[in-house]
């Protein structure tokens, strides 16, 4: 099967898909949709690649540490949008050799969800979250794999700003390139990593009304800003489902809202819009099974 859309970023492999993981899965499969379940903690990047074996073709893992993750924490739904899940962070330190096995395996494509989560600004957390994040992109650099960054500033605190630390410390430490996941940052912000070779993912949030007075984010204005050339798009499931299915349980299927909304934006074929992206995510991840050749819609 070759596949119309790809989502570069779900968590399928998290607890509340436990009783319908398969189902959600073919249901994607099915419709012609690929995705890669992304680990935040060794647990779910273990369990994320082990779902990928269960399939011959069109699940792949992510594996590594999410920033939240790195230390004990307590995360309520206001803190995680509308679909949000409360859960308690027990903190893990990275295990460099845990990940480094895991990343053996064919079917693990990348490294992350890593990066800089500023929501919680505390100092002792925020050099934890750094010192984890480099060492991530150290594995990334020695298995020759991506970056699957996640980035979230505190909107109500101006004093730090996780997409400019992030690209400090990738200019710095990384040899490989990568993807910024659920982009919510500015033009520039989006440049700037555009010609650092880091690929741009949008979610379902670029369907919801403009939240560019709280957030900065015009999505509008990046999407038709930037080159389709170095566009991705991820569900983020099960969160921030996109219109018409927002308020539900996000899914891999719905990827294809993504598609069409930056088709819309940049006035292409939706069609052409596809094509591109699978043919982004084909270059990024390095996927031999994953081909652009796929035209109709």
């Amino acid at each position: 099967m070759i596949p119309k859309y790809i989502d570069i970023h779900a968590h399928v492999n998290f607890k509340v898909f436990e009783e319908d993981h398969d189902i959600v899965t073919r249901r994607a499969l099915d419709n012609d949709t690929w995705f890669f379940n992304v680990g935040t903690q060794i647990d779910t990047s273990r369990e994320a690649m082990r779902m990928a074996h269960r399939y011959e073709d069109g699940v792949f893992a992510v594996v590594g540490l999410h920033p939240i993750h790195t230390d004990a924490s307590y995360h309520d739904k206001q803190e995680l949008g509308e679909e949000g899940i409360e859960f308690t962070s027990r903190g893990e330190a990275f295990d460099k050799e845990a990940y480094r096995e895991l990343l053996k395996d064919p079917k693990v494509v990348a490294i992350g969800e890593c990066g800089l989560d500023y929501f919680h600004t505390e100092e002792k957390s925020i050099a934890k979250q750094k010192k984890t994040f480099i060492e991530q992109i150290e594995l990334a650099n020695e298995v020759g794999k991506p970056l699957m960054i996640h980035v979230r500033n505190n909107y109500e605190d101006e004093s730090r700003n996780a997409y400019v630390d992030i690209l400090e410390i990738l200019k710095k430490h990384a040899k490989v390139k990568g993807v910024v996941h659920f982009f919510e940052g500015s033009l520039e912000d989006a440049n700037n990593f555009i010609k650092i070779g880091f690929m741009i993912s949008f979610t379902g949030a670029i369907t919801y009304p403009s939240r560019k007075n709280k957030r900065n984010c015009d999505y509008e204005e990046i999407i038709s800003n930037i080159p389709l050339d170095m566009i991705l798009t991820d569900t983020d499931s099960p969160y921030l489902a996109p219109v018409p299915h927002r308020g539900k349980r996000n899914e891999p299927l719905y990827v294809k809202e993504i598609v069409k909304r930056i088709a819309e934006i940049k006035s292409l074929p939706e069609v052409e819009v596809a094509k591109a992206i699978i043919a982004n995510a084909k270059k990024l991840f390095l996927i031999p099974s994953l081909s652009s050749d796929r035209v109709d819609i």
